[in-house]
C-alpha cells in the first residue's frame, strides 16, 4: 500500500515537473525512505567543484560510479539525487555525486572541466574511499549523461589530470544527448556558443576514435525531451571503431520516468541494468605511477 501511494505521488510530481517546474515534491518522493548507507561529504572538494557526496558501499575495494545529474546544464544539486547514491551503494557500488558549476554562471566547457576534476579526485582518493581505481565508472542522466560521455570520448578533459578515457572502467548514460545539433533554443546557443566549430566540439559523437571504455546506453522510446536517436547514433559510432557498446531502449519509458526508475524498479530496469553492467565489466588498465599525485597510466 505504501509503495502504491509513493508511486501515485511520484506520478503527480512528475506531471508538476513537466508543467510548472515544481521539482520539490518530485525529489522529496524519490528520497523518501530507502536504505541507510554511510555518507561522506569532503570539506575540500577539488577546485571548481562546489561539493561532493560519497555514498559508501559496505564491501571493501568496491567499484565506484561517479554520477552527474541532469538539468539542461543549468539546474540541479547533488542533494536531490541522494536516492541514487543510497540505492546503488546498497547494491555494492560506491557512488560519488558531485555538483558542477551551471549556466548562466558558466558556459561550455566549464561544467565538463568540473566533472573531470571530480573524477580525478576519485582516483586520487581511491585508498581513502576504499574503492578499486580500476573500477571507476562515470554515469549520468540527461545533461549529466552528456558530460559523462564527453569525459570518455574527448581525451582532453581527463588529460589535464594525467588520465585517459580508458582509465575509466566504463560509462553508463541514461537518456543522454550525444548528437543534438542543430541548436535551435536561445539558451542552448548561449551555453554552447553560436560558433559552429564550438558546437561540433560539444557533441560526444564527434570525438569517438576507438580509445573509449565500454559503454552502456539506456534510453526510453517514449522520451520526448532527448530523442533516442542520440543513443542510437553514439552506439553506431562506437561500434564502427570496435568499442564495446550496449544499447537498451525501454518500451514506454520517458525522460522523467527513466530517472525515477533508479528509485522504483517497478518503473523500469535502469538500476538493475546499471549494477549488472558494473559487476560484469572488466577492470580498466589504470595503473598509478609510484609517487604521482594521481598516477599517469602505465605504458601498454
Amino acid at each position: 500500500m505504501m509503495m502504491q501511494k509513493s508511486l501515485r505521488l511520484l506520478m503527480i510530481a512528475a506531471l508538476a515537473l513537466g508543467n510548472s517546474g515544481c521539482t520539490r515534491l518530485y525529489f522529496t518522493t524519490l528520497n523518501r525512505g530507502g536504505p541507510e548507507v554511510a555518507l561522506q561529504s569532503p570539506s575540500q572538494p577539488p577546485e571548481g567543484v562546489p561539493g561532493i557526496d560519497v555514498y559508501r558501499a559496505q564491501q571493501p575495494h568496491a567499484p565506484v560510479v561517479v554520477f552527474f545529474y541532469g538539468g539542461r546544464w543549468q539546474d540541479g544539486k547533488r542533494a536531490d539525487y541522494a536516492y541514487v547514491g543510497r540505492w546503488l551503494a546498497a547494491a555494492g557500488v560506491t557512488t560519488v555525486i558531485p555538483d558542477y558549476r551551471l549556466y548562466p554562471d558558466v558556459r561550455y566547457p566549464v561544467f565538463v572541466e568540473d566533472a573531470a576534476a571530480a573524477v580525478a579526485w576519485v582516483f586520487e582518493h581511491a585508498d581513502a574511499l576504499d574503492i578499486d581505481p580500476r573500477r571507476v565508472f562515470v554515469s549520468g542522466h540527461s545533461a549529466g549523461a552528456h558530460i559523462a560521455a564527453l569525459l570518455a570520448t574527448d581525451a582532453k578533459y581527463l588529460a589535464r589530470h594525467q588520465l585517459r578515457p580508458r582509465d575509466l572502467a566504463g560509462v553508463i548514460g541514461l537518456s543522454g544527448p550525444y548528437d543534438f545539433l542543430p541548436l535551435t533554443d536561445d539558451d542552448l546557443v548561449d551555453i554552447f556558443s553560436a560558433d559552429p566549430a564550438r558546437q561540433a566540439d560539444s557533441q560526444p559523437v564527434n570525438h569517438v576514435e576507438g580509445d573509449e571504455p565500454p559503454f552502456l546506453l539506456l534510453h526510453g522510446d517514449g522520451d520526448l525531451l532527448v530523442w533516442p536517436r542520440n543513443s542510437i547514433h553514439l552506439k553506431a559510432r562506437l561500434d564502427a571503431v570496435g568499442v564495446p557498446a550496449e544499447l537498451k531502449i525501454y518500451r514506454g519509458i520517458g525522460h522523467i520516468r527513466m530517472l525515477a526508475s533508479l528509485r522504483y524498479p517497478s518503473l523500469g530496469d535502469a538500476r538493475r541494468d546499471l549494477v549488472e553492467f558494473v559487476r560484469a565489466t572488466p577492470r580498466s588498465a589504470f595503473a598509478a605511477t609510484p609517487g604521482a599525485a594521481i598516477g599517469r597510466p602505465a605504458a601498454h
